[in-house]
């Protein structure tokens, strides 16, 4: 019988700025169907609420996500799989920097999940992996195509096929991952300095950054400047920028106002 329930809290920290997401779902935050609709469900709360500028996945227990719920897949049926991956990479369509935090394992859909943030920061027992192959099945939820963009065709090749799992150390080398910590305390010492950082600068600046980068990329080079030169042009015209040349000039630190 498939799994059913699981967790994703959010509850909003910083005056309302930042929201905080939570897996909870036992020792492996196993990821069911129903949590996979719930992670676009809060993303879409989040995306609509302009007050919030950042966002921070984590998981509570033991480990990240050891995965989804795979006996469950055997009660869906072929055709309502086609747009698997849209509910759970909903970060990736946010217009607001997202941060995941992650301990323990992270396999599978976790995984790929955490492929689609922006911001990936792990502690020294942090393992990956997309484990499908061992179940005759391969990743479904973006994980070829965006761990190929992060690691390089060859490596994600070798770890998608052969299932292989990802050290912390090695997915710090490949720049899979921002910072690796030694602990969850200091993993959240981490998550906090970075989002102090994101907190302290424009949110239009940052939203716009984030989708010329995530536009750009895949784009012809020329194609990606030219997007680059006519969000640098818009930016100019923005409350934020005027005041950020204005805090510049006063050596006094900036007030912005997402504008």
């Amino acid at each position: 019988m498939a799994l059913i329930g699981g967790e994703i809290r959010l509850d909003r920290s910083h005056d309302g700025r930042v929201a905080n997401l939570t897996l909870s779902h036992g020792r492996f935050n196993i990821i069911t169907m129903e949590t996979r609709r719930l992670m676009a469900e809060r993303f879409a709360e989040i995306d609509a609420d302009r007050q919030i500028q950042v966002v921070v996945i984590r998981a509570e227990g033991e480990h990240f996500t050891s995965g989804g719920d795979i006996r469950g897949f055997m009660e869906v049926e072929p055709y309502e799989l086609t747009d698997l991956g849209q509910d759970v990479t909903a970060p990736a369509r946010s217009p607001k920097p997202v941060i995941t935090a992650v301990d323990g394992y992270c396999f599978g859909v976790g995984f790929e999940m955490a492929l689609s943030t922006d911001i990936r920061l792990a502690t020294t027992r942090t393992q990956f992996a997309l484990p499908e192959m061992r179940l005759g099945m391969m990743p479904g939820s973006g994980g070829t195509q965006r761990l190929a963009r992060l690691i390089g065709l060859s490596r994600a090749k070798y770890h998608v096929l052969t299932a292989s799992r990802i050290s912390a150390q090695q997915a710090l080398d490949w720049g899979l991952v921002a910072s690796v910590s030694e602990d969850a305390e200091a993993l959240a010492d981490e998550v906090e300095r970075v989002v102090q950082t994101l907190l302290g600068y424009s949110a239009i600046a940052l939203r716009t950054a984030k989708e010329v980068l995530d536009r750009g990329v895949d784009a012809p080079l020329a194609t990606g400047v030219e997007l680059e030169r006519k969000s640098y042009a818009m930016l100019r015209s923005t409350h934020d920028f005027a005041e950020g040349v204005a805090a510049f000039d006063d050596k006094r630190a900036p007030t912005f106002e997402g504008r």
